[in-house]
């Protein structure tokens, strides 16, 4: 029996050996014949490193997959075979340094960058064909990475033509012009001080009405404000009285000359002539005298009240007038470099929606405030129908134009990575460049390009973000390190 179980044993082990064999043998074949074929996958241009055999969706952040054809460089393509050394490892590529050619062209795997050829061939690790880098001498300052693509490449990534009159589709060719830009800021109404005024006792006497009720009262010209008593007006308006009988009986001009300075001095003291006219025909000053507003405006400070003494110059009353506003507003400290004096700034106010104000600016503060890292500025609106309310909450749109033109490019050109910006450049053929920028303001969708393009320059809009991460891929970068990007 013991002899039988060691038999049957060995034979399973013939068996389970042979059949490995013949498994490693048919697998091989499987991955040379499909690796002759035109490799096709489907990538999302956020996550390059997705690869899938078949369309779909990202499995990340669910954009849908673009197709891409992996061009063979040439019709025939040496194999690549591995061999095993004197202790039985695997041997690979050359070595990166050793696979640099002269005018720095290379060939690599999209699956793995790392593998750096100077010949056509396959990928040592997943036998898929290599792809053709070249990375040019020119523009090094500015050019990090090139870019050579067949026909069927540059097709499977698909690139939509851009809407840009006089361009070519996909591209948009730098240009200048003049940018304008619109900061929107929020602003709220205050009380002009221009405007501020007051209601002030000409003469000495004790309130003994008072006709507002409480501060934010309005007030307009001429309205009653408070009755006083008052002994040296009333004295003032019983010589008014003799004056004028003396001066009608005996027509003499002393009498009219001090019938005029009597008019005179109860004009300055706030008495309005029809009061004066009245005391005429009922032959006798009233006990309490009536003072009628000289200013419109909303009651800031109201200080009369029943019973107090007034000297001549206090106030009664401190009033605002809204006949004109303040808008005051707040711009981040980034912004403040743009504001001028003389900018219009379009207003819309929350609480009168539909209505729209304008104004310029005329008053930038010289301080930056150190807490909200803001600048105030401000602007003065006119306000004739009182509408405008202090403390009303302000939509500002301030609009600032250069005078100068600058280069630009649309915003979708550009790749921001946080430490740098890049866009891609269309050269002759189907080659491309990453070019690094630097940017200063940006407007109604263009970028103003400070350096690292020139005018006529053919940029991609659209696409090249795939352009961007198929680089990174495939190693295309001159610097991969100096390019790091943050994707």
């Amino acid at each position: 029996m013991k002899n039988i179980s060691s038999m049957i044993f060995s034979f399973l082990i013939l068996i389970s050996i042979s059949g490995c064999n013949l498994f490693g043998q048919s697998t091989h074949q499987h991955s040379e014949a499909k690796s002759g074929e035109e490799k096709v996958v489907y990538t999302c241009s956020m996550h390059p490193d997705i690869r899938e055999s078949e369309p779909g969706n990202c499995p990340i952040c669910h954009m849908k997959l673009t197709k891409l054809v992996m061009a063979e460089e040439s019709k025939e393509l040496g194999k690549k075979e591995s061999k095993k050394s004197e202790d039985g490892q695997m041997q690979h590529a050359p070595h990166k340094d050793h696979a640099e050619s002269s005018d720095k062209n290379y060939y690599t795997c999209s699956m793995h960058p790392e593998i750096r050829e100077s010949k056509p061939g396959k990928c040592p690790i997943c036998h898929m064909n290599l792809t053709k880098v070249s990375v040019g001498d020119q523009d090094q300052d500015q050019v990090h990475g090139k870019m050579n693509m067949d026909d069927k490449t540059l097709a499977s990534i698909n690139l939509r033509k851009a809407q840009y009159k006089h361009f070519h589709p996909s591209y948009f060719k730098v240009q200048k012009q003049k940018m304008q830009r619109k900061i929107r800021i929020l602003g709220s109404v205050l009380q002009s001080e221009e405007k501020e005024s007051s209601i002030p006792a000409r003469v000495a006497g004790r309130v003994e009405k008072v006709f507002v009720k409480s501060t934010g009262s309005m007030i307009h010209k001429s309205d009653p404000v408070v009755e006083i008593y008052s002994p040296k007006l009333i004295t003032a308006g019983e010589e008014y009285l003799l004056a004028r009988k003396k001066a009608e009986k005996t027509q003499s001009s002393d009498f009219k000359d001090i019938l005029k300075q009597s008019e005179e001095r109860l004009k300055q003291w706030g008495i309005r002539k029809f009061q004066f006219e009245s005391w005429y025909k009922r032959n006798k000053v009233p006990q309490q005298i009536r003072i009628y507003s000289e200013a419109s405006g909303i009651v800031r400070k109201r200080k009369a009240s029943v019973g107090q003494y007034f000297k001549e110059g206090q106030n009664f009353f401190e009033l605002s007038d809204l006949a004109d506003v303040w808008v005051e507003m707040d711009v981040y400290e980034f912004d403040s470099a743009l504001v001028e004096l003389g900018q219009k700034v379009d207003l819309e106010f929350t609480a009168l929606p539909g209505e729209k104000y304008s104004g310029e600016i005329d008053f930038v503060s010289p301080v930056l405030d150190l807490k909200s890292r803001t600048l105030k500025l401000r602007t003065t609106i006119k306000n004739a129908s009182g509408k405008l309310k202090p403390g009303m909450i302000a939509d500002a749109v301030l609009n600032i134009e250069k005078e100068e033109e600058s280069l630009v490019v649309p915003r979708s050109a550009v790749i921001d990575t946080g430490k740098r910006k890049v866009v891609w450049v269309k050269n002759e053929g189907a080659s491309f460049s990453a070019r690094e920028i630097e940017t200063a303001y940006e407007s109604e969708g263009f970028i103003e390009i400070k350096s690292g393009l020139k005018f006529g320059d053919l940029v991609v809009v659209e696409g090249n973000f795939l352009l961007d991460s198929q680089a990174q891929l495939m190693g295309a970068y001159s610097d991969n390190k100096k390019m790091e990007h943050n994707h």
